[in-house]
């Protein structure tokens, strides 16, 4: 029978030990993220930001429960069992899927983008022609990338006769096109141009809000909360008219700011057609590892049929068409 001496005891021992710290300190570090979205907070940086890739903590979480194995660590194993629970709880879709009762009234599609400072802009363009959307919102679109807009499917003869924009250079710019008569309409306040309009969609009006607050960059989480806050009571006070809220949100179904707006009765597009988490940023490794931070959100008296994200090229978002269909509004 073999022995082992003293000093490959310690050893042993001494990798279990480093084993352990290793796998409670990944453990540690998810439970705070995990934590905070059972809490309904975004807390502190990091959180907001690792918030955003919660399905993926599923790795690490996984990592630490073969370490606690390796090491034999019990309370590493229970615990590690614990958060991959809790985190299968959370990655379930988020808001309300009731489908709407009326007739249906009218069917069009919706596409939203992010060209990354107009980057994206020569290819988003042949996007639309292919796709040919019914209403386009595009983020971070400058004065070359709307200029190039307007060229391409302007005037009264063109294909989106009607627009409304926050002219602006690098990430301010925001542009709404239509092929429905558009009234102006106030926009959201944001450090970056959020446009509102009214569509007349068919005879039947369709409030229109583009949505692109800050990002929660460390040291800046405040003005991302307010503006996440402002798109919330933009939501809140549609009252019973047919609404869409679509854009870059800088947030997904993990952050609180965001089902915040999700709770005023909005539905996400995506969900709704069975998209749920398909990622649209970053494009470098979306997909499949990203988050989905583009969004179509519709009033309930949409339904939708599909959803699709579309790759851009030179632009760190996808672009995110769906088919929408508006019914008559009946009491829920």
């Amino acid at each position: 029978m073999e022995r082992t001496g003293p000093a490959e005891a310690r050893h042993r021992t001494r990798g279990r030990s480093a084993g352990a710290w290793l796998a409670g300190l990944v453990l540690a570090g998810v439970s705070v993220v995990v934590g905070c979205r059972a809490a309904d907070t975004d807390a502190v940086t990091p959180v907001p930001q690792l918030l955003a890739f919660l399905p993926w903590l599923l790795a690490p979480t996984a990592f630490a429960l073969l370490l606690a194995l390796l090491v034999r660590w019990r309370t590493g194993m229970v615990w590690s069992l614990l958060v991959l629970a809790a985190l299968a709880w959370f990655i379930e879709p988020y808001g309300r899927t009731a489908e709407p009762t009326g007739a249906p009234l009218a069917e069009f599609q919706v596409l939203t983008s992010n060209v990354e400072f107009g980057r994206g802009t020569d290819s988003l363009l042949p996007a639309i022609r292919r796709e040919r959307p019914d209403i386009v919102f595009v983020e971070e679109c400058e004065y070359r990338c709307s200029a190039a807009l307007e060229r391409a499917f302007g005037g009264a003869a063109g294909t989106y006769p009607y627009r409304q924009a926050v002219e602006g250079a690098g990430s301010d710019g925001s542009v709404i096109l239509s092929r429905f008569p558009l009234k102006a309409a106030p926009g959201v306040p944001g450090t970056m141009g959020m446009p509102g309009a009214v569509a007349d969609v068919r005879g039947h009006a369709v409030r229109l809000q583009l949505a692109h607050p800050l990002p929660p960059l460390p040291g800046r989480l405040s003005p991302w909360r307010h503006e996440l806050g402002e798109l919330r009571a933009y939501a809140g006070a549609r009252g019973d008219a047919p609404t869409i809220l679509a854009g870059d949100f800088n947030a997904s179904q993990d952050h609180a700011a965001f089902r915040r707006i999700l709770d005023t009765g909005l539905r996400d597009s995506a969900r709704l057609a069975g998209a749920s988490r398909t990622p649209s940023w970053p494009t470098r490794t979306a997909s499949p590892f990203g988050a989905q931070i583009d969004h179509v959100l519709v009033s309930r008296d949409f339904s939708a049929n599909s959803a699709r994200f579309l790759d851009i090229a030179d632009t760190d978002h996808r672009a995110l068409l769906v088919d929408v269909t508006l019914h008559r509004h009946t009491a829920w």
